[in-house]
């Protein structure tokens, strides 16, 4: 019940009234993206959502148009980027998500969720696929995503995101959404350029289009 049909109402419910109370800081933070860097408010990406289903994933734009759009975060050589002390800002505390609102207001994704994959992380999908977690709708934010995020290696993220899938409930869904806010805080598990995968290089390869 609850996986089928409360889960979207909260989504619903949820999403609306944080677009509501968020619709000025974000009418803000995008006037400051346009006076601040060269390019669209918005980032615009291609994700794997249910059922490995491509959709565009909103973000606000923290990066110069001229960096890389189709690799993962934590692949990228940060170093050769030249970020704005604003781009800076948003990136570390995820306010470039804020716009995932409306992707989760349109049935996209969820509140919480696996973290949608870029369309060309075949890896992640594929070990994904061994634990159903293409089988449900991915999310905002999840159990990956507080406990690792970006420094987990993808058999480690795809096996946590199968834990999600196994232990899918109000409760767990509530653990993860309030974990999220620690996790926030404390920048943990952000990498930007540096992975915990050993093969690094061979990933970026494989992601980079």
């Amino acid at each position: 019940m609850y996986k089928r049909c409360i889960k979207r109402i909260l989504d619903i419910i949820i999403s609306t009234i944080a677009i509501l109370f968020l619709i000025l800081p974000m009418l803000i933070v995008a006037i400051i993206i346009k006076i601040d860097s060269p390019g669209p408010i918005l980032f615009k990406q291609r994700r794997i959502g249910l059922h490995k289903k491509e959709f565009v994933m909103l973000k606000f734009r923290s990066m110069p148009v001229s960096a890389p759009s189709n690799v993962a975060t934590h692949l990228l050589d940060i170093g050769t980027i030249e970020l704005t002390k604003f781009q800076k800002l948003i990136r570390k505390y995820s306010i470039d998500e804020l716009p995932q609102f409306f992707n989760i207001w349109l049935g996209q994704i969820s509140l919480v969720g696996p973290r949608p994959a870029l369309y060309n992380q075949d890896d992640l999908v594929a070990e994904r696929d061994k634990y159903g977690a293409n089988d449900v709708k991915p999310g905002l934010t999840g159990w990956a995503q507080i406990n690792g995020r970006d420094e987990l290696a993808i058999p480690v993220k795809a096996r946590y995101d199968g834990e999600y899938v196994e232990n899918l409930s109000f409760i767990f869904d509530c653990k993860c959404f309030f974990g999220t806010f620690k996790s926030v805080v404390n920048h943990d598990g952000v990498v930007e350029g540096g992975t915990a995968d050993s093969n690094k290089e061979e990933e970026k390869e494989m992601h980079t289009v």
